[in-house]
C-alpha cells in the first residue's frame, strides 16, 4: 500500500482574463471554503481591470497574491508559470480553478479530501454523482464526447479527462515534464492528466456540480475543441504504435532481451 505524506501548504491558482465581474466573488467564496489555503491568480493583462481589482484583493489579504503576464498567452500558459510559482514557493498542493464560477469552491475540500490518498484529483461532471447546470444539451454532448474520443484514442480509464477542476501534489508535477508541455486550452487539461497516468501516479475522480457563468464570456471556441481533437488524436497514434512496436518487440524475443515484459500465451 502506498504511503502518502501529509498534503502540505495548498495554492489555489486562477487564470483570469475579463474577469471583473467575477473575480472579487470567486476568491472570496475560496477563502471561506478553505480559509487556510493561499490564493494565485495569474491575470493575462486583461483590459476590463481585473489586475486593478485583484491588486486591491492583496493588498488587503496576505493570502492572496497576483502574476501580472504581459497580454493573453492561453490558459496552459497561465497554469504553467502559476505551477512553477507555487512550486517555488514551496507549496505542496497546487489546484486549477475556474474564476468564471463553474467549479464550486465550496467543493474543493472533496477533492482535497480524496488527495490524500492519490496523487492528482479531477472534479468530474461525468462519474456518478457529478452534474452540469444551466447547460445546452449541445455542449453536454460535445463535452462526453470529446471525453470518449479522449479515452478511445488514448486508453485512459477517466471519465472527464477534459475537465479543470484539479488538484495535484507538488511532486506529481515536478515529475510530469512540465517544461514539455505545450498545449493550450480544452486539450491542456487531456495533456496533464495523461502526463499523471503515464508517470505512474495514482488519478482519481470526484463528482461535482459543474455550473455555466453567470457573468462574462465563455472563453471556449471551435478552434479550441478542434485542435484538442487533433493533439489527442496525434497522441494516440504515438501511444499505439508503440504499443504494436512493443508488441512486435515480444514477439519476436527482442523484447525479453530488452528487458520487456513477455507476452500472456
Amino acid at each position: 500500500m502506498t504511503h502518502y505524506p501529509p498534503l502540505g501548504k495548498v495554492l489555489v491558482i486562477i487564470p483570469t482574463y475579463n474577469e471583473s465581474q467575477n473575480i472579487e466573488s470567486i476568491t472570496g467564496r475560496l477563502r471561506k471554503a478553505v480559509p487556510e489555503a493561499d490564493i494565485l491568480v495569474a491575470d493575462d493583462n486583461s483590459p476590463d481591470g481585473t489586475g486593478d481589482i485583484v491588486d486591491r484583493l492583496v493588498a488587503a489579504d496576505s493570502h492572496i497574491h497576483v502574476l501580472h503576464r504581459r497580454g493573453k498567452e492561453g490558459l496552459g500558459a497561465a497554469y504553467l508559470a502559476g505551477f512553477h510559482w507555487g512550486l517555488d514557493k514551496g507549496y505542496g498542493v497546487l489546484v486549477e480553478h475556474d474564476a468564471d464560477g463553474s467549479h464550486q469552491p465550496e467543493q474543493l475540500p472533496l477533492l482535497l479530501e480524496a488527495l490524500k490518498t492519490a496523487d492528482m484529483v479531477k472534479g468530474s461532471r461525468w462519474v456518478k454523482g457529478g452534474k452540469v447546470v444551466n447547460w445546452p444539451k449541445s455542449r453536454e454532448v460535445l463535452s462526453k464526447g470529446g471525453n470518449l474520443w479522449t479515452r478511445m484514442w488514448l486508453g485512459i480509464p477517466l471519465k472527464d479527462a477534459t475537465g479543470g477542476f484539479n488538484a495535484f501534489r507538488a511532486e506529481t508535477l515536478k515529475g510530469m515534464g512540465l517544461d514539455e508541455v505545450a498545449s493550450a486550452g480544452y486539450c491542456f487539461q487531456v495533456d496533464l492528466a495523461w502526463r499523471a497516468l503515464k508517470t505512474g501516479h495514482k488519478v482519481v475522480e470526484v463528482p461535482i456540480e459543474f455550473v455555466e457563468r453567470e457573468f462574462g464570456d465563455s472563453k471556449m471556441s471551435n478552434n479550441i475543441v478542434i485542435e484538442a481533437m487533433i493533439r489527442t488524436a496525434l497522441w494516440g497514434v504515438e501511444y499505439r504504435s508503440g504499443q504494436v512496436k512493443n508488441f512486435v518487440r515480444r514477439l519476436t524475443g527482442r523484447g525479453e532481451r530488452e528487458g520487456l515484459p513477455p507476452t500472456d500465451a
